[in-house]
């Protein structure tokens, strides 16, 4: 938790209660429903909460702005921006019901009125979106088809909207399968821990 606070140091007292109690709340449900590996749930706040805050780092989504996270699994990175960006509207989708039913939980337990969970596949969503969010769940080149005609055409952040992708590793081999503009922030330069020495954010661009 001092972690999340030394990188986003102005929360309001409810998102402090809010972050504060995920470690709580994940620790429970873990243990009827495995959606954090058993090493991870040690590691919350620092490979799942500050990994999904990372976006937030790149884009400071205004006011408004509609997200979709597809394949959100236990929530990540869903249930943080969701708790950082209370006026911003969150639609978390998993296939696998069992998952959703922990997000499900959990924003509910948070308070989050900005948070709908689904149990839905990717494909058969038909509702437009600012920003697509997700975690690594698939090679770009498999996700990208997922996300067409997702997208609002007006753009109003200060990134064109499209899809914001968490991924690690040697990404050139995987960018260029997809012919399409990527923007890559490493995630290094902003938060020190060697876990994300390897980590981005990938921005792709739809509107």
């Amino acid at each position: 938790m001092e972690t999340i606070l030394n990188y986003f140091p102005a929360l309001s007292e409810t998102q402090k209660k809010q972050f504060d109690q995920l470690s709580k709340l994940y620790a429970e449900w873990n243990e009827k429903i495995n959606v954090v590996s058993r090493k991870d749930i040690e590691e919350l706040y620092e490979r799942h909460v500050l990994h999904s805050l990372a976006i937030a780092k790149v884009m400071s989504f205004e006011q408004g702005t509609k997200v979709l996270d597809i394949g959100t699994g236990g929530g990540f990175p869903g249930i943080p921006l969701a708790i950082l960006f209370p006026e911003v509207s969150f639609h978390l989708v998993d296939s696998i019901g069992k998952k959703i039913k922990v997000v499900t939980e959990v924003a509910k337990a948070l308070g989050l009125k900005n948070v709908i969970a689904e149990h839905a596949r990717a494909e058969t969503i038909t509702e437009k979106y600012d920003f697509v969010v997700s975690r690594a769940v698939t090679r770009l080149v498999n996700f990208c088809p997922w996300v067409k005609g997702k997208f609002l055409n007006e753009s109003k952040n200060k990134l064109a909207n499209g899809i914001l992708y968490l991924k690690g590793g040697d990404l050139e081999e995987e960018i260029a399968e997809i012919e399409r503009q990527v923007v890559q922030y490493r995630i290094s330069d902003f938060f020190k821990e060697e876990f994300f020495e390897t980590k981005y954010v990938l921005h792709i661009p739809y509107a």
